[in-house]
């Protein structure tokens, strides 16, 4: 290799380079996947119709399958079973009640939605009506056909193109097959998208109910906060809080949950959710002459603002409201920065009274939410040979020094 000056212009023009190739490896990925999902729903569409029209009897499926393997013995995705799942695919999305009354929701999500299907043309055949809805205030037409007595698309609706096309085929199918609404699938397909997930993380939010829980907390951030991000906020928290990957005694004390939690951090933040940066556990935050210590202290990168997060392993009382505003008054004023926005406070307790937090919250001026937790408990079995506290010091006042 001839001699060549390595210099700082040059490191920094093969940083954008390595940028580009990078981007456009993302790009090229994408755009494969997107056409892999419209290409089986192309063939989910074909399927449902053959095997309304054709009399080719009931195995056509099957035979189907075992043609398309020995044709390309190399490509994975034509077993029976994944040919059926592209006619179930296709036959949700393309009936009338799952395309026409959620798309508004999706447009005020995701923003303007792309119309045009430039990877199949609508086919022709023949047609029983014509189906024109609004989308945000976009109007799109659909020719709809019936197969099994359903009113039918034969183009890809915006959901496949903005959403479902946007994710892997595993994780459409897994939707699909676990989630049993509407509303359920399309609050899983929007989040695989924002977060990325990977299909075990799918799948475990899904069993965790997710839908149900996001942003379901008793909060006072509409009037603490300023919009849009008290609306933020607000959808970031849970209730109840799933901590089944933990397992602890009943009355387990909150150092050991705070101990544990951190313990298992990476499920911890999964469970938060998006954006939430671990800062410190036990955090101390000296006002005065006397010293705090907050049980666990994060940072959230999208709200811009710091996240105390206080565990109560017993019900919820009002004064914990109390303290934890005195916490996020000192945050403000000892350590956030004049960047950052006001510190939010969340309080996870066993149980609570909703009621009672509302009123709790009612003249707190520090936006606070409260929230509910759940754990796997130890068997009775393991429990009862777990020494307590007053065995362990009995124990230990015998031990010679």
């Amino acid at each position: 290799m001839p001699d060549f000056l390595i210099d700082d212009a040059y490191k920094n023009w093969l940083t954008e380079l390595k940028g580009r190739i990078q981007t456009s490896q993302i790009k090229a990925a994408l755009a494969v996947n997107s056409a892999l999902v419209l290409l089986y729903w192309e063939l989910g569409r074909q399927i449902a119709e053959k095997q309304e029209t054709a009399k080719w009897g009931s195995g056509l499926i099957e035979r189907l399958a075992a043609d398309l393997k020995m044709e390309f013995p190399g490509v994975a995705g034509f077993s029976r079973s994944n040919l059926y799942s592209m006619k179930q695919f296709y036959l949700y999305y393309a009936s009338e009640q799952s395309i026409v009354s959620p798309l508004s929701n999706i447009q005020n999500r995701l923003g303007p939605l792309q119309t045009e299907n430039t990877l199949f043309p609508e086919v022709s055949g023949k047609t029983d009506a014509s189906i024109v809805h609004q989308a945000g205030g976009q109007t799109d037409s659909l020719i709809v056909h019936q197969v099994d007595g359903q009113m039918l698309s034969p183009k890809a609706p915006l959901i496949v193109e903005t959403l479902c096309a946007k994710i892997p085929w595993k994780h459409n199918v897994t939707i699909l097959e676990q989630c049993k609404t509407t509303e359920a699938v399309l609050f899983y397909l929007k989040e695989t998208i924002a977060n990325n997930w990977s299909r075990s993380i799918l799948e475990m939010q899904i069993e965790s109910k997710l839908h149900e829980r996001q942003g379901k907390a008793i909060t006072n951030f509409e009037y603490t906060l300023p919009k849009p991000q008290s609306d933020l906020a607000r959808q970031l928290l849970k209730d109840p809080y799933n901590f089944d990957f933990l397992t602890l005694e009943k009355d387990v004390q909150e150092l050991e949950l705070e101990r544990k939690l951190v313990g298992n951090i990476t499920r911890f933040l999964l469970e938060l959710g998006k954006g939430f940066a671990y800062m410190g556990r036990q955090y101390p935050l000296k006002v005065g002459t006397k010293e705090y210590r907050l049980d666990l202290l994060f940072y959230h990168v999208r709200l811009k603002c710091y996240v105390v997060v206080e565990l109560k392993t017993v019900a919820f009382e009002p004064e914990f409201v109390g303290k934890l505003n005195f916490y996020l008054s000192a945050i403000d004023g000892v350590v956030k920065d004049d960047s950052d926005q006001s510190t939010i406070g969340i309080l996870l307790c066993k149980t609570k009274d909703n009621l009672n937090v509302e009123f709790a919250l009612k003249d707190i001026n520090k936006p606070i939410g409260v929230s509910e937790f759940s754990f796997q408990e130890l068997p009775w079995e393991i429990q009862r040979e777990i020494p307590t506290v007053a065995e362990f010091e009995a124990q230990l006042s015998t031990i010679e020094l």
